[in-house]
């Protein structure tokens, strides 16, 4: 005989930012697993209404949503007034933006996110919570030497073969950093203080269907548009910089895993990316997309921005020794995935042809 789930697996599941590219990706799969899940989303970001739209169709009524930013204090209360677990997602996401407002920028990253831990801990601390952070949180990683190949930069040493870890001291550098960084720390000082059942992932690069990446966020699945419509690219630096990339179905597997180990890692925080068996030069990438479309996409170069990394790749290992997770989807097989759901959008041109899988 079959056991009968634990009490927060029967609860709801709120997943902040739900109707974003990660969310979208997440409430599916707890959908398809019979759960009950409420999206909490502002529809700010573009793609977000029709991430929403796919939602419904596949799951009609049983998708729950509400229409709000984590500044509305009341309709976050009521939100999550029931649920079992909450998924962070849910944030302003681009460094150009926290440049031009810091002050909406941390509206929402740093005092939004302290809306959603009081509102926990009102409720007497119940409710497991994952929180989204970054690998922002380390700054501009600008003391790791590196050497430069005429595709990528490589650190002199062996983080070339490991990857960052936890251990890396914090260094916000730009406001979006300083504002998921609060937030981050805030996340892991509530289950130190209060005894709240939150974790926190610092992720790398995430990529996968129904991503409608921009210049300033979600950039694998950009260059794949801008490619497709025959428009160029812009390259900030020289493009040799790198970062590990993971597929959207891993870090759901990831996200869930963490669910279900909770409340045993609260507290902890976590790299979570391809590591560097899926690391990737923004020059290789567009070589991948070259071989994938026939020909090179055009490209434009424009000046390093703020806080850019010139390396970065995940040490994942700390979360696979909790765990047992570990990426399955590979960086070849993840971008061709990518690239057929692609073709299948609006925005796509018949450029695209959906590669074997």
């Amino acid at each position: 005989m079959s056991l009968a789930p634990p009490a927060w697996a029967r609860s709801p599941v709120l997943i902040t930012g739900g109707a974003g590219f990660i969310g979208t990706n997440l409430a599916d799969r707890l959908l398809r697993q019979g759960r009950e899940v409420r999206i909490y989303d502002s529809l700010a970001r573009p793609g977000t209404e029709r991430n929403l739209r796919w939602l419904r169709h596949q799951h009609g009524a049983r998708l729950q949503f509400v229409k709000a930013d984590l500044r509305a204090e009341r309709e976050l209360r009521e939100a999550a007034g029931d649920v079992g677990t909450v998924f962070h997602l849910a944030a302003q996401v681009a460094v150009t933006t926290s440049l031009d407002d810091p002050g909406a920028d941390f509206a929402v990253n740093a005092a939004g996110t302290l809306n959603l831990l009081e509102t926990l801990r009102r409720r007497g601390g119940a409710s497991r919570l994952v929180f989204t952070s970054t690998n922002k949180v380390y700054g501009a990683i600008d003391d790791v030497p590196l050497a430069g190949s005429a595709r990528r930069y490589a650190p002199v040493g062996p983080l070339a073969a490991t990857g960052i870890d936890e251990s890396r001291p914090l260094c916000f550098h730009s406001p979006y950093g300083c504002s998921k960084g609060a937030a981050d720390q805030y996340v892991l000082d509530y289950a130190r203080s209060y005894g709240l059942a939150s974790a926190v992932f610092r992720m790398s690069c995430i990529y996968g269907p129904h991503q409608h990446g921009t210049e300033d966020q979600g950039w694998v699945a950009h260059f794949l548009i801008r490619a497709a419509q025959e428009l160029p690219i812009t390259i900030y630096g020289d493009g040799r910089q790198v970062r590990d990339v993971l597929f959207v179905d891993d870090l759901v597997d990831a996200m869930l895993m963490a669910e279900a180990r909770l409340p045993a890692i609260a507290g902890e925080a976590f790299n979570i990316g391809g590591g560097p068996d899926n690391s990737t030069s923004l020059v290789e990438l567009l070589e991948r997309i070259a071989e994938l479309n026939g020909d090179p996409p055009a490209i434009r170069y424009g000046e390093w921005r703020v806080g850019d990394q010139r390396w970065y790749v995940s040490d994942c290992g700390k979360f696979a020794r909790a765990t047992g997770w570990r990426p399955r989807v590979g960086i070849d097989k993840g971008i061709r995935r990518l690239h057929a759901w692609l073709a299948g959008q609006p925005h796509a041109t018949a450029r695209i042809e959906a590669a074997a899988l």
